[in-house]
């Protein structure tokens, strides 16, 4: 499991058979978003750089530790996708754009602009389309068609400003956290549509104090998806094989969550606790916290990986 620590300048990476920290690099100023292809040939980490004028798209080699390439982006980029075979990175930038990088030849191929702040980003399974979720006006999620030469070819409306997103596998559903809800929207993307809108139950010692989501994530099993309660301090299930998508339980943090991700095998999940500078980790089934690994400054964004 890879760990970006956001406000400093490493990668932690966790041995998930052990909960230990087996690794440690120096990428550069802020690590953002991170991705990699399905074979793991490479690890991509987007380097925020808040005190320059520009950013950067960072090439690790997940073997060795080392960094092979680097390439100058846009303002400060934030959180990533490729497509499984690694061949396009898509980087959203704080000038309106979503960079599209040509990771083979190492160049940027195209400017997609969405408005907003580009936030986030999703590639479906099948490397087809991205899903550009910008914060801030737009309150919509743009979709890209990756092969018929990167073109826009719809949008998802959402109720107000788009957060993290996290997507079916079989491309069918779009599930979106929003500004100004405790919980999620959910799109069918066919019709793009909105089709439910899913509230979170809030502890009772929080009722009454705001708080916001940002980190969502489905099982790769495809029966939940988990979604992280920033300032109530909790980590929400809901089953996703449901119609209503009801939450299955809660799960108290020890601090503010702000990203989360699972083993392919969805046994651990793995959240992101940027106050306290740790990553918990939860056993899937029992739905009980396991242990915290000790990471770097503000750990925000992460991605367990699979090497050959």
């Amino acid at each position: 499991m890879w760990q970006t620590n956001s406000y400093g300048d490493d990668v932690h990476v966790i041995d998930v058979a052990t909960q230990k920290v087996v690794g440690h690099i120096k990428v550069g100023p802020q690590p953002h978003g991170i991705a990699a292809p399905d074979d793991a040939h490479v690890v991509f980490v987007a380097i925020e750089n808040l005190k320059g004028p520009l950013g950067e798209l960072v090439w690790v080699d997940p073997k060795t530790y080392k960094i092979t390439h680097r390439l100058t982006i846009g303002p400060k980029p934030n959180q990533i996708a490729c497509t499984p075979d690694g061949r396009w990175v898509y980087v959203p930038c704080n000038d309106g754009h979503y960079w599209v990088i040509d990771a083979r030849a190492k160049k940027v191929v195209k400017k997609i602009k969405t408005g907003g702040r580009p936030h986030n980003t999703q590639c479906s399974r099948d490397g087809r389309f991205m899903y550009l979720s910008p914060m801030g006006p737009p309150k919509r999620v743009t979709i890209v068609d990756v092969k018929a030469n990167h073109k826009v070819v719809g949008e998802i409306p959402f109720a107000n400003s788009v957060r993290p997103p996290a997507l079916a596998a079989d491309n069918k559903r779009f599930f979106q956290h929003i500004d100004g809800l405790v919980g999620f929207q959910v799109a069918d993307i066919a019709s793009r549509k909105v089709i439910a809108t899913v509230k979170h139950t809030i502890p009772e010692e929080y009722k009454g104090k705001k708080s916001r989501c940002h980190g969502l994530a489905i099982r790769p099993d495809q029966k939940e998806i988990w979604s992280c309660n920033v300032e109530h301090k909790t980590l929400h299930v809901h089953d996703i094989t449901k119609e209503e998508f009801p939450e299955i339980t809660r799960i108290p943090m020890i601090g503010r969550i702000y990203w989360l991700c699972f083993t392919p095998d969805s046994r651990f999940c793995y959240a992101a606790v940027r106050s306290e500078k740790k990553v918990c980790v939860v056993d899937c089934r029992t739905k009980k916290v396991i242990t915290h690994i000790e990471v770097g400054n503000i750990p925000k964004r992460n991605l367990v990986i699979t090497l050959k």
